[in-house]
Protein backbone atom coordinates (compact mmCIF):
# COMPACT_ATOMS: atom_id res chain seq x y z
CA UNK A 1 0.00 0.00 0.00
CA UNK A 2 1.38 3.38 -0.88
CA UNK A 3 2.23 5.66 1.88
CA UNK A 4 3.61 8.59 0.18
CA UNK A 5 0.06 10.72 -0.20
CA UNK A 6 0.89 14.20 1.17
CA UNK A 7 -0.96 15.52 4.23
CA UNK A 8 -3.90 17.13 3.66
CA UNK A 9 -3.28 21.30 4.47
CA UNK A 10 -6.54 23.05 5.99
CA UNK A 11 -8.41 25.79 5.42
CA UNK A 12 -9.21 28.94 7.50
CA UNK A 13 -12.55 31.58 6.64
CA UNK A 14 -11.21 34.07 4.46
CA UNK A 15 -9.10 31.52 2.44
CA UNK A 16 -9.63 31.18 -1.47
CA UNK A 17 -10.66 28.77 -3.30
CA UNK A 18 -10.57 27.70 -7.03
CA UNK A 19 -14.07 26.79 -8.70
CA UNK A 20 -13.34 24.41 -11.80
CA UNK A 21 -15.33 22.75 -14.54
CA UNK A 22 -12.69 20.15 -15.81
CA UNK A 23 -15.52 17.85 -17.35
CA UNK A 24 -18.34 20.32 -18.62
CA UNK A 25 -19.09 23.72 -18.75
CA UNK A 26 -22.80 23.15 -16.86
CA UNK A 27 -23.17 26.42 -14.60
CA UNK A 28 -23.62 28.51 -18.36
CA UNK A 29 -26.81 26.11 -18.17
CA UNK A 30 -27.97 25.91 -14.77
CA UNK A 31 -26.90 28.93 -13.06
CA UNK A 32 -29.38 28.72 -10.10
CA UNK A 33 -27.73 25.77 -8.50
CA UNK A 34 -24.28 26.96 -9.39
CA UNK A 35 -24.60 30.75 -8.11
CA UNK A 36 -26.31 29.28 -4.91
CA UNK A 37 -23.30 26.76 -4.53
CA UNK A 38 -21.08 29.68 -5.07
CA UNK A 39 -23.12 31.95 -2.14
CA UNK A 40 -22.46 29.07 0.24
CA UNK A 41 -18.75 28.27 -0.01
CA UNK A 42 -19.42 32.12 0.86
CA UNK A 43 -21.50 32.19 3.64
CA UNK A 44 -21.40 28.83 5.26
CA UNK A 45 -18.05 28.51 5.14
CA UNK A 46 -16.39 31.68 4.70
CA UNK A 47 -14.30 31.12 1.64
CA UNK A 48 -13.71 33.03 -1.24
CA UNK A 49 -14.83 31.68 -4.26
CA UNK A 50 -12.51 32.09 -7.21
CA UNK A 51 -13.83 30.83 -11.14
CA UNK A 52 -11.85 30.44 -14.36
CA UNK A 53 -12.18 31.22 -17.79
CA UNK A 54 -13.70 28.30 -18.53
CA UNK A 55 -15.93 27.40 -15.69
CA UNK A 56 -18.87 28.91 -16.66
CA UNK A 57 -18.30 28.08 -20.32
CA UNK A 58 -19.81 24.71 -22.06
CA UNK A 59 -17.77 23.91 -25.18
CA UNK A 60 -14.27 24.60 -23.40
CA UNK A 61 -11.27 22.42 -25.51
CA UNK A 62 -9.63 20.32 -23.24
CA UNK A 63 -6.23 22.09 -23.18
CA UNK A 64 -8.15 25.26 -22.26
CA UNK A 65 -9.69 23.60 -19.04
CA UNK A 66 -6.23 21.78 -18.46
CA UNK A 67 -4.96 25.66 -18.19
CA UNK A 68 -7.53 26.49 -15.68
CA UNK A 69 -6.19 23.14 -13.62
CA UNK A 70 -2.62 24.78 -13.72
CA UNK A 71 -3.76 28.13 -12.72
CA UNK A 72 -5.54 26.88 -9.97
CA UNK A 73 -3.03 24.82 -8.61
CA UNK A 74 -0.21 27.18 -9.42
CA UNK A 75 -1.79 30.18 -7.78
CA UNK A 76 -0.40 30.03 -4.01
CA UNK A 77 -2.98 32.34 -3.10
CA UNK A 78 -5.61 29.72 -4.14
CA UNK A 79 -6.12 26.81 -1.20
CA UNK A 80 -8.50 24.28 -2.55
CA UNK A 81 -9.89 23.47 -5.80
CA UNK A 82 -13.68 22.35 -6.07
CA UNK A 83 -15.61 20.78 -9.25
CA UNK A 84 -18.53 22.59 -10.41
CA UNK A 85 -19.86 19.28 -11.32
CA UNK A 86 -19.02 16.62 -13.67
CA UNK A 87 -19.64 15.42 -16.98
CA UNK A 88 -18.60 12.90 -18.89
CA UNK A 89 -15.24 14.22 -20.96
CA UNK A 90 -12.33 14.78 -18.82
CA UNK A 91 -10.41 11.70 -19.78
CA UNK A 92 -9.59 13.74 -22.78
CA UNK A 93 -7.46 16.63 -20.06
CA UNK A 94 -5.48 14.07 -18.38
CA UNK A 95 -2.83 14.13 -21.06
CA UNK A 96 -2.48 18.40 -21.56
CA UNK A 97 -2.18 17.83 -17.47
CA UNK A 98 1.79 18.93 -16.30
CA UNK A 99 2.49 16.14 -13.57
CA UNK A 100 5.15 18.26 -12.16
CA UNK A 101 3.19 21.07 -11.79
CA UNK A 102 0.83 19.80 -9.68
CA UNK A 103 3.15 17.50 -7.98
CA UNK A 104 4.73 20.65 -6.51
CA UNK A 105 1.59 22.47 -5.67
CA UNK A 106 -0.48 20.38 -3.83
CA UNK A 107 -3.70 20.97 -2.16
CA UNK A 108 -6.68 19.30 -1.83
CA UNK A 109 -8.94 18.44 -4.76
CA UNK A 110 -12.81 17.94 -4.02
CA UNK A 111 -15.10 16.23 -6.56
CA UNK A 112 -16.69 12.91 -7.55
CA UNK A 113 -18.35 11.10 -10.79
CA UNK A 114 -16.27 12.24 -13.92
CA UNK A 115 -13.77 13.73 -11.61
CA UNK A 116 -12.69 10.55 -11.33
CA UNK A 117 -9.91 10.66 -13.42
CA UNK A 118 -8.54 13.63 -11.61
CA UNK A 119 -8.65 11.69 -8.62
CA UNK A 120 -6.61 8.93 -9.63
CA UNK A 121 -4.37 10.80 -11.02
CA UNK A 122 -3.69 13.31 -8.26
CA UNK A 123 -3.67 9.87 -6.45
CA UNK A 124 -0.85 8.40 -8.12
CA UNK A 125 1.37 12.01 -7.65
CA UNK A 126 0.51 11.71 -3.85
CA UNK A 127 -1.85 15.07 -4.03
CA UNK A 128 -4.15 15.11 -1.09
CA UNK A 129 -8.17 15.31 -2.46
CA UNK A 130 -11.62 14.32 -1.36
CA UNK A 131 -14.57 12.07 -3.00
CA UNK A 132 -17.12 14.28 -3.36
CA UNK A 133 -18.03 18.15 -2.66
CA UNK A 134 -19.22 19.56 -5.91
CA UNK A 135 -20.68 23.25 -6.27
CA UNK A 136 -23.95 22.48 -8.02
CA UNK A 137 -24.74 19.13 -6.58
CA UNK A 138 -23.45 19.32 -2.72
CA UNK A 139 -23.52 22.95 -1.94
CA UNK A 140 -26.39 24.00 -4.49
CA UNK A 141 -28.77 21.53 -3.00
CA UNK A 142 -32.48 23.39 -2.78
CA UNK A 143 -33.53 25.35 0.24
CA UNK A 144 -30.55 23.87 2.80
CA UNK A 145 -27.72 21.69 2.55
CA UNK A 146 -27.84 18.34 3.97
CA UNK A 147 -26.55 18.29 7.52
CA UNK A 148 -24.31 15.16 6.89
CA UNK A 149 -22.83 16.34 4.43
CA UNK A 150 -22.26 20.12 5.64
CA UNK A 151 -20.52 18.21 8.60
CA UNK A 152 -17.85 16.08 6.38
CA UNK A 153 -17.21 19.10 4.10
CA UNK A 154 -16.44 20.77 7.30
CA UNK A 155 -14.38 18.01 8.14
CA UNK A 156 -12.28 17.74 4.65
CA UNK A 157 -11.90 21.45 4.93
CA UNK A 158 -11.19 22.76 8.51
CA UNK A 159 -10.67 19.74 10.64
CA UNK A 160 -7.89 17.01 11.06
CA UNK A 161 -8.22 13.55 12.94
CA UNK A 162 -10.88 11.05 12.57
CA UNK A 163 -14.69 10.76 12.23
CA UNK A 164 -17.32 8.31 12.55
CA UNK A 165 -19.29 8.25 9.41
CA UNK A 166 -23.00 8.85 10.08
CA UNK A 167 -25.92 6.81 8.92
CA UNK A 168 -28.76 8.58 7.22
CA UNK A 169 -32.55 7.91 8.59
CA UNK A 170 -33.78 9.37 5.09
CA UNK A 171 -31.98 9.75 1.38
CA UNK A 172 -33.31 11.88 -1.44
CA UNK A 173 -35.19 9.75 -4.15
CA UNK A 174 -36.08 12.38 -6.42
CA UNK A 175 -34.61 15.37 -7.67
CA UNK A 176 -35.58 18.37 -8.94
CA UNK A 177 -35.51 20.12 -12.15
CA UNK A 178 -32.97 22.55 -12.04
CA UNK A 179 -34.23 25.09 -14.56
CA UNK A 180 -37.39 25.09 -12.89
CA UNK A 181 -36.75 28.35 -10.21
CA UNK A 182 -40.00 25.85 -7.98
CA UNK A 183 -37.40 23.88 -7.52
CA UNK A 184 -34.83 25.56 -5.34
CA UNK A 185 -38.13 26.80 -3.02
CA UNK A 186 -38.66 23.80 -2.25
CA UNK A 187 -36.95 20.46 -0.01
CA UNK A 188 -36.03 17.28 -2.26
CA UNK A 189 -38.42 14.47 -1.92
CA UNK A 190 -36.55 11.94 0.56
CA UNK A 191 -37.68 8.39 1.87
CA UNK A 192 -36.36 6.29 4.16
CA UNK A 193 -32.69 5.32 4.25
CA UNK A 194 -31.96 1.23 4.11
CA UNK A 195 -29.17 0.43 6.76
CA UNK A 196 -25.72 -0.32 5.16
CA UNK A 197 -25.49 -3.89 4.44
CA UNK A 198 -22.26 -5.76 5.77
CA UNK A 199 -20.35 -8.52 4.16
CA UNK A 200 -17.84 -10.29 5.98
CA UNK A 201 -17.89 -8.17 8.09
CA UNK A 202 -15.49 -10.20 11.22
CA UNK A 203 -12.38 -8.00 10.57
CA UNK A 204 -10.99 -4.70 10.88
CA UNK A 205 -9.37 -3.11 8.04
CA UNK A 206 -7.39 0.25 7.63
CA UNK A 207 -6.18 1.46 4.56
CA UNK A 208 -5.92 4.38 1.93
CA UNK A 209 -9.00 4.87 -0.37
CA UNK A 210 -8.74 4.34 -4.08
CA UNK A 211 -11.32 3.96 -6.58
CA UNK A 212 -14.76 6.64 -7.42
CA UNK A 213 -17.23 6.01 -9.97
CA UNK A 214 -17.20 2.66 -11.50
CA UNK A 215 -18.14 4.26 -15.27
CA UNK A 216 -14.96 6.01 -15.21
CA UNK A 217 -12.84 3.73 -13.95
CA UNK A 218 -13.75 1.32 -16.48
CA UNK A 219 -13.46 4.06 -18.92
CA UNK A 220 -9.93 4.75 -17.59
CA UNK A 221 -9.12 1.06 -18.10
CA UNK A 222 -10.04 1.02 -21.33
CA UNK A 223 -7.98 3.36 -22.46
CA UNK A 224 -5.35 2.29 -20.35
CA UNK A 225 -5.02 5.73 -18.63
CA UNK A 226 -3.61 6.42 -14.38
CA UNK A 227 -4.39 2.50 -13.75
CA UNK A 228 -1.48 1.41 -12.05
CA UNK A 229 0.11 -2.38 -11.69
CA UNK A 230 -2.47 -4.29 -9.42
CA UNK A 231 0.66 -4.53 -6.68
CA UNK A 232 0.20 -0.44 -6.47
CA UNK A 233 -3.06 -0.92 -4.17
CA UNK A 234 -2.54 -3.82 -1.91
CA UNK A 235 -4.69 -3.10 1.53
CA UNK A 236 -5.88 -0.12 0.17
CA UNK A 237 -9.86 0.21 0.72
CA UNK A 238 -11.59 0.54 -2.52
CA UNK A 239 -14.69 3.27 -3.19
CA UNK A 240 -17.26 2.20 -5.93
CA UNK A 241 -20.17 4.47 -6.73
CA UNK A 242 -22.44 4.42 -10.13
CA UNK A 243 -23.83 7.13 -11.61
CA UNK A 244 -27.14 8.90 -12.52
CA UNK A 245 -27.03 6.71 -15.86
CA UNK A 246 -27.96 4.06 -13.73
CA UNK A 247 -25.93 1.01 -15.03
CA UNK A 248 -27.41 -2.15 -15.02
CA UNK A 249 -26.45 -4.93 -12.60
CA UNK A 250 -25.18 -6.97 -15.88
CA UNK A 251 -22.84 -3.93 -16.50
CA UNK A 252 -21.60 -3.93 -13.48
CA UNK A 253 -20.79 -7.40 -12.89
CA UNK A 254 -19.18 -6.91 -16.65
CA UNK A 255 -16.60 -3.84 -15.00
CA UNK A 256 -15.77 -5.36 -12.28
CA UNK A 257 -14.99 -9.07 -13.73
CA UNK A 258 -12.82 -7.33 -16.05
CA UNK A 259 -10.85 -5.53 -13.02
CA UNK A 260 -10.97 -9.50 -11.45
CA UNK A 261 -9.58 -10.54 -14.77
CA UNK A 262 -6.67 -7.55 -14.19
CA UNK A 263 -5.77 -8.66 -10.65
CA UNK A 264 -7.03 -5.68 -8.88
CA UNK A 265 -10.25 -6.75 -6.73
CA UNK A 266 -8.15 -8.99 -4.63
CA UNK A 267 -5.63 -6.60 -3.39
CA UNK A 268 -8.45 -4.47 -1.55
CA UNK A 269 -9.14 -6.12 1.58
CA UNK A 270 -12.07 -3.80 2.27
CA UNK A 271 -14.83 -2.45 -0.54
CA UNK A 272 -17.47 0.41 0.02
CA UNK A 273 -19.97 0.30 -2.48
CA UNK A 274 -22.36 3.85 -2.40
CA UNK A 275 -26.21 3.53 -2.15
CA UNK A 276 -26.65 3.43 -6.01
CA UNK A 277 -28.70 6.27 -7.44
CA UNK A 278 -31.83 4.65 -8.29
CA UNK A 279 -34.16 7.99 -10.13
CA UNK A 280 -33.62 9.79 -13.03
CA UNK A 281 -35.87 11.87 -14.96
CA UNK A 282 -35.52 9.07 -17.80
CA UNK A 283 -36.07 6.67 -15.70
CA UNK A 284 -38.41 7.58 -12.72
CA UNK A 285 -38.63 4.32 -10.39
CA UNK A 286 -41.04 4.42 -8.06
CA UNK A 287 -40.37 3.18 -4.20
CA UNK A 288 -40.57 -0.65 -4.72
CA UNK A 289 -38.32 -0.12 -8.41
CA UNK A 290 -35.76 1.37 -6.75
CA UNK A 291 -34.85 -1.36 -3.64
CA UNK A 292 -34.93 -3.98 -6.72
CA UNK A 293 -32.49 -1.69 -8.44
CA UNK A 294 -30.30 -1.29 -5.56
CA UNK A 295 -31.02 -5.16 -4.18
CA UNK A 296 -29.15 -6.22 -8.05
CA UNK A 297 -26.71 -3.78 -8.18
CA UNK A 298 -25.46 -5.45 -4.78
CA UNK A 299 -25.99 -8.98 -5.37
CA UNK A 300 -23.68 -8.15 -9.24
CA UNK A 301 -20.89 -7.02 -6.57
CA UNK A 302 -21.26 -9.59 -3.95
CA UNK A 303 -20.77 -12.31 -7.67
CA UNK A 304 -18.01 -10.76 -8.60
CA UNK A 305 -16.56 -10.46 -5.34
CA UNK A 306 -17.14 -14.20 -4.45
CA UNK A 307 -14.84 -15.18 -7.90
CA UNK A 308 -12.32 -12.78 -7.31
CA UNK A 309 -11.78 -11.20 -4.22
CA UNK A 310 -13.69 -14.23 -2.27
CA UNK A 311 -12.13 -12.98 1.62
CA UNK A 312 -12.65 -9.23 1.01
CA UNK A 313 -14.59 -7.23 3.55
CA UNK A 314 -17.55 -4.98 1.92
CA UNK A 315 -20.01 -2.34 2.76
CA UNK A 316 -22.96 -1.91 0.57
CA UNK A 317 -25.20 1.55 0.51
CA UNK A 318 -23.07 3.75 2.11
CA UNK A 319 -23.71 7.25 1.42
CA UNK A 320 -21.06 8.37 -1.11
CA UNK A 321 -21.07 9.84 -4.53
CA UNK A 322 -24.10 10.28 -6.16
CA UNK A 323 -26.28 10.21 -2.97
CA UNK A 324 -28.15 12.82 -0.93
CA UNK A 325 -26.77 13.01 1.95
CA UNK A 326 -22.93 12.70 0.49
CA UNK A 327 -20.56 11.61 2.77
CA UNK A 328 -17.69 13.43 1.80
CA UNK A 329 -15.05 10.83 1.86
CA UNK A 330 -10.67 11.28 2.00
CA UNK A 331 -9.04 10.04 -0.76
CA UNK A 332 -5.57 8.85 -0.70
CA UNK A 333 -6.68 9.02 2.76
CA UNK A 334 -7.11 6.73 5.76
CA UNK A 335 -10.53 5.02 6.25
CA UNK A 336 -10.83 2.59 8.78
CA UNK A 337 -13.86 -0.05 8.38
CA UNK A 338 -14.35 -2.07 11.72
CA UNK A 339 -16.82 -5.02 10.97
CA UNK A 340 -17.26 -6.07 14.39
CA UNK A 341 -18.44 -2.90 15.51
CA UNK A 342 -20.26 -2.25 11.98
CA UNK A 343 -18.12 1.39 11.68
CA UNK A 344 -16.48 3.26 9.23
CA UNK A 345 -14.01 6.06 10.49
CA UNK A 346 -12.64 9.00 8.14
CA UNK A 347 -9.16 10.40 9.21
CA UNK A 348 -9.52 14.17 8.08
Amino acid sequence: MRSDVQRSPKLSPGDSVAVVSPSAGLPALFPAPFELGLRRLAEEFGLVPVCYPTTRRMGATPQERAADLHAAFADPRIKAVVASIGGDDQIRVLPYLDRDLLRANPKPFFGYSDNTNLLVLLWNLGVPAYHGGSVMTQYGRPVAMHALTLDTLRAALFESGPRVLTEPDRVDCVVGNWADAGTFTREPETEPAEPWHWHHADRRVEGRTWGGNLEILSWLLMADREILPPDAYEGCVLLLETSEEMPSATEVHRILRCMGERGLLRRFPALLVARAKAWNFDRPLGPAERAAYRKDQREAVLRALAEYAPDTMAVFDVDFGHTDPQLVLPYGGLLTVDGPARRITAHY
